[in-house]
């Protein structure tokens, strides 16, 4: 069974960091390039940030870049979003989503969906300000 959970969501004050965790099963990590989602109340999901199947190339969203950190740990089988100084538009729920092929960050959601085969089904995260 494909699983992708997502773990670290909570409340935050503004300036604050959190780190989510997208662990990962029943498909061979090395095969998709992992990404994160966010979804805020009445607003498109869009995507944030997204590690390649190599973990050689990055990808971000420019209203988090300097700010996110993607990464992963293969041994575990784990994608991690470190946010830091994070803000009250950072409020969202945030979706792990494994991309066949290649990243989507920069693409419309309705063509990033073409390359993404598994969702999470997401962490809350609220920012107060």
């Amino acid at each position: 069974e494909v699983q992708l959970v997502e773990s670290g969501g909570g409340l935050v004050q503004a300036g604050g960091s959190l780190r989510l965790s997208c662990e990962v099963s029943g498909f061979t990590f090395d095969d998709y390039a992992i990404g994160w989602f966010r979804q805020a109340p009445e607003k498109e999901r869009e995507g944030v940030a997204c590690i390649s199947r190599s973990g050689g190339s990055t990808h971000y969203v420019d209203s988090v870049k300097g700010r996110f950190t993607i990464s992963s740990d293969n041994t575990k089988n784990t994608v991690y979003l470190q946010m830091n100084s994070l803000k009250p538009e950072d409020t969202a729920v945030y979706y792990c989503a494994a991309h066949r092929l290649r990243c989507t960050v920069a693409l419309p959601l309705g063509q990033a969906y073409y390359y993404i085969d598994y969702w999470g089904k997401g962490t809350l995260v609220t920012v107060s300000s």
